[in-house]
């Protein structure tokens, strides 16, 4: 008998209101059209301010709250903070996925672990993007940050907006349908994809169909691309109506 029954679980910056919301939300949607059900659980890391600082003593919590999921017993974990992995190195979270996996080994409750980061690098080669444009809320030197992270994972960035916020709590307060107005200034001339948002406390859902659907390219966003490894790491069809390619189930 097929298992229909499964547990979220979000390792969650404590000033993060988007992905207790975002992954819910696709899931939902996914569940009026697919037999298997969810629940979501959550632990969190103390961050207030997206500064290199905060995000690295952060991510130090990050095993604490790997811990605490496991002992629910949770399906699967994502770690819900692109900068906090991206800020701690090239290619840091392959380390953070094997670490944080491995505290649930040791807590006897094994799950696979997806990082948004990781999510969002693989959610691009998946869809086979070598050029995209990006939208992120961060001070620009963040910005950069990702940059040189997606160029070193073989994805190169054509263009990108800064919205240059630094309060986490505002980044989250921004309008879920603003990304769809903001990447109209993205020179999106030969990309292979566009990120409505790079940032999973920027909201963006509302966006993603409607960029992809005005212009003709994949969109996708770090919560889309988290939903979209999640399902994979769970071995499940990896559809979600209305939140664009990647969510199709053709990939």
């Amino acid at each position: 008998m097929n298992k229909l029954n499964y547990r979220i679980g979000q390792i969650v910056p404590s000033s993060n209101t988007t992905m207790e919301t975002e992954i819910p939300a696709i899931l939902r949607a996914r569940e009026a059209v697919e037999e298997e059900r969810f629940t979501f659980h959550s632990s969190r890391m103390r961050m207030k301010h997206v500064t290199k600082e905060e995000l690295a003593l952060m991510d130090k919590d990050s095993d604490r709250c790997a811990l605490e999921l496991s002992d629910a017993r949770v399906d699967v974990l994502g770690y819900a903070c692109l900068v906090a992995i991206m800020s701690m190195g090239l290619g840091y979270h392959r380390l953070s996925e094997k670490r944080l996996h491995q505290q649930t080994v040791d807590n006897g409750g094994s799950a696979p672990v997806v990082t948004s980061a990781g999510a969002l690098v693989d959610g691009l080669k998946a869809i086979n993007a070598k050029k995209v444009s990006i939208l992120t809320p961060y001070m620009k030197p963040l910005t950069n940050l990702v940059i040189r992270y997606l160029e070193n994972e073989g994805i190169e960035v054509v263009d990108s907006i800064s919205l240059e916020i630094s309060d986490n709590l505002e980044v989250g307060l921004q309008d879920s349908l603003a990304p769809a107005e903001i990447t109209k200034r993205l020179n999106i001339i030969g990309v292979d994809a566009i990120v409505g948002s790079a940032c999973v406390q920027m909201p963006s859902l509302t966006s993603i169909q409607l960029i992809e659907d005005r212009t003709g390219i994949p969109t996708i966003s770090s919560a889309v691309a988290t939903t979209y490894m999640m399902l994979k790491r769970l071995g499940l069809k990896t559809y979600a109506p209305g939140f664009g390619s990647l969510l199709s189930g053709r990939y």
